[in-house]
């Protein structure tokens, strides 16, 4: 039980760990179950690999702080799909997020919308439709995950109850609100179902007692609209749900219920951070493999794979796929939405060394913008992965360099809630020509940081500030004109 506890103040179990460095640990530990080979008496490996972990819900609540793979971790693999879901476990997850809807002829397909439009190009209403229109189908999520992301078709839930039911908790979710019973029944046949099965639905639906009398766990979700009616509703769910955008206040009075709380969706390590602060249990994420680790998952950028990495998230998460820049498989990143953005490159931080480098190619690739002003270029030095636009006032603090099209070279300083930025140096070098790269390096020490441009004649710069040395970066394009700008060979060294 989550007791009350002064703001902000995480919980630090005996052990001396916090609650976040308990569910990395946790975490890196089931991603790498059944990969350890036995031993004889003698100590030797025998190559036998230990059988796969079961994870029931008292496992899971024992364990807390866990991860539930939200539509199966869709900031990593296209959403409510078997490939989704498998590679989640494979990833550590304890439990999966499931969402079901029931087609005209009564198949259970795994779906979030009630329509099939956003996620295969083809709007079908499900409930209206045959499981043999909706599986003529393929969920296609390339513009949000990358162009290699495979394609696959929408799963029926009996599929991936018979795969995952017996070893993992699963939260299953009726998104049409009809299909209580048939959803029940089929729970129903599997074993120990009501140690593996949690009921999800929103605290004003009307299926919870339907549930309750079948004897299952339940998880009721409040939106922040919905906050009000926790003290009316809360008895009747076993654990509760919290929308991460509730204030710390909110969130503080629910898990002062006593009441596990879960909390969605969650995309990034500062979010994690300041739920688990805050006394949560569960996260339901997006985007399990960055969440599951507190290290830098790379050196160097993985755009010519033409998948996303891991905690590469663009600024804009909740409002989709426009806002995702365009990977390239000659090995670059294209930003081309109209608007002032920055994309996240969570897979290399935290950068945690007192002495390194970041090096970054920059060009626009087609055009420039009409105006000579404008400027792209990367900021860096955030203490953590929440975004940071260029003229756009940010949560976190940090530096950017930009570089004008008349080839000025200027680093700034912005503290948090600033639009505008201190000038601590300026650099004229070769003005921007459309179609040709350029190379720039930052090296930062605990006492300075030098900015350099090394496709010239060596222009340089450098700064005394020390202000801020946080381990987290971000590509920039600081306008809002529809000029793309693109990148490469992003690199620490």
């Amino acid at each position: 039980m989550n007791s009350r506890r002064a703001f902000g103040q995480p919980l630090r179990p005996a052990s001396g760990l916090s609650r976040r460095e308990m569910l990395v640990l946790g975490a890196a530990g089931l991603a790498l179950a059944g990969c350890t080979g036995r031993a004889d008496a003698d100590g030797e490996a025998t190559g036998t690999p230990e059988p796969e972990p079961v994870h029931t819900i008292e496992s899971m609540l024992a364990a807390a702080p866990f991860l539930v793979a939200h539509r199966g971790s869709w900031d990593n693999w296209p959403e409510h799909t078997m490939t989704a879901y498998r590679e989640s476990v494979n990833a550590g997850a304890v439990a999966l997020e499931i969402s079901v809807s029931a087609t005209s002829d009564g198949k259970l397909i795994c779906h979030h919308d009630l329509s099939t439009e956003r996620t295969t190009g083809r709007n079908l209403v499900i409930k209206d439709s045959t499981y043999a229109e909706v599986s003529e189908l393929v969920v296609d999520a390339r513009a949000w995950l990358g162009p290699k992301a495979g394609t696959e078709k929408i799963p029926l839930l009996k599929d991936v109850l018979d795969a995952f039911a017996a070893t993992h908790v699963l939260f299953i979710d009726d998104k049409q609100g009809t299909n209580a019973t048939a959803l029940l029944d089929l729970m129903d046949t599997y074993p120990e179902s009501r140690s593996h099965f949690i009921w999800k639905q929103s605290a004003e639906a009307a299926q919870i007692d339907a549930v309750s009398e079948r004897g299952y766990s339940s998880w009721g979700y409040f939106t922040v609209e919905q906050l009000d009616l926790v003290p009316e509703l809360a008895d009747k769910f076993t654990y509760l749900g919290v929308h991460h955008s509730a204030s710390d206040a909110a969130l503080a009075e629910v898990v002062s219920t006593g009441k596990p709380v879960i909390c969605w969706e969650v995309h990034t390590r500062e979010l994690r951070d300041r739920l688990l602060a805050l006394g949560v249990s569960g996260l339901m994420c997006a985007n399990l493999p960055y969440l599951s680790t507190d290290e830098p998952m790379a050196t160097s950028d993985s755009f010519g794979d033409g998948i996303r990495a891991a905690g590469d998230l663009p600024w804009m998460v909740s409002q989709g796929w426009g806002f995702q820049p365009e990977l390239k498989t000659s090995g670059t990143l294209l930003m081309s939405a109209a608007a002032n953005s920055s994309y996240r490159m969570g897979s290399l931080g935290p950068l945690r060394q007192q002495i390194y480098s970041i090096q970054f190619d920059m060009r626009w690739p087609d055009a420039l913008p009409a105006d000579d002003a404008l400027h792209a270029g990367i900021a860096f030095g955030q203490d953590d992965d929440r975004p940071y636009r260029v003229l756009i006032p940010s949560d976190v603090g940090g530096y950017h360099l930009v570089v004008r099209l008349t080839g000025e070279m200027t680093l700034l300083l912005r503290s948090p809630g600033e639009s505008g930025g201190l000038r601590l140096g300026t650099v004229d070098t070769q003005p921007v020509k459309v179609g040709e790269w350029m190379s720039f390096k930052i090296d930062i020490d605990p006492d300075s940081i030098r900015y350099s441009r090394l496709d010239g004649a060596g222009w340089a710069g450098s700064t005394s500030n020390r202000k801020y040395r946080g381990g987290y970066f971000s590509l920039a394009r600081n306008y809002s004109e529809d000029c793309p700008v693109e990148f490469r060979g992003v690199k620490v060294i």
